[in-house]
């Protein structure tokens, strides 16, 4: 794995901290002591300002880590799809990178795929019978799995 910047380090750990249960109960107890002491500035102006300006500014910070996080996230999913489609030999290359096009582009291919999948109904396939099949290929899949570790001495017979 590569050096990761120090930006990218920073956001990772902030929007896994940020999403922790810790963090939530902090930020509650934070509201429950900002209410508790309402009374004691007599719910002034600068009591309501200190609420507000915090929660704005936390807020701020939060739209852009969350949206880094959130970029390098599907960005890491839309590589994993593409080495899927390149690796597969009926899969059209055409199709990696497809985040890339304009919504026109876009709308065509999803008006093609429909069509395919609206034939495949049409001709008898339904998704009952689709989900049977895959069902079963990963239970065929599981099986060779426990066949190789088997017969490679993993598991004891």
């Amino acid at each position: 794995m590569g050096k990761t910047g120090f930006f990218t380090r920073f956001t990772s750990k902030a929007a896994k901290w940020c999403g922790s249960p810790l963090a939530v109960m902090l930020a509650a107890l934070a509201i429950i002591a900002w209410a508790v002491a309402g009374p004691f500035f007599g719910f002034s102006d600068v009591w309501q300002l200190t609420i507000n300006t915090g929660t704005t500014i936390i807020t701020f910070l939060m739209v852009f880590i969350i949206q880094n996080s959130q970029n390098r996230d599907a960005m890491a999913v839309q590589i994993k799809l593409d080495e899927l489609i390149r690796s597969h030999n009926l899969a059209h290359n055409a199709l990696l990178d497809l985040e890339e096009l304009d919504q026109v582009d876009l709308d065509k291919f999803r008006v093609h795929y429909c069509k395919l999948a609206n034939q495949a109904r049409a001709n008898g396939i339904d998704l009952e019978t689709v989900l049977d099949s895959i069902q079963a290929e990963k239970e065929d899949a599981q099986e060779a799995v426990v066949d190789r570790a088997v017969r490679g001495g993993k598991i004891a017979s």
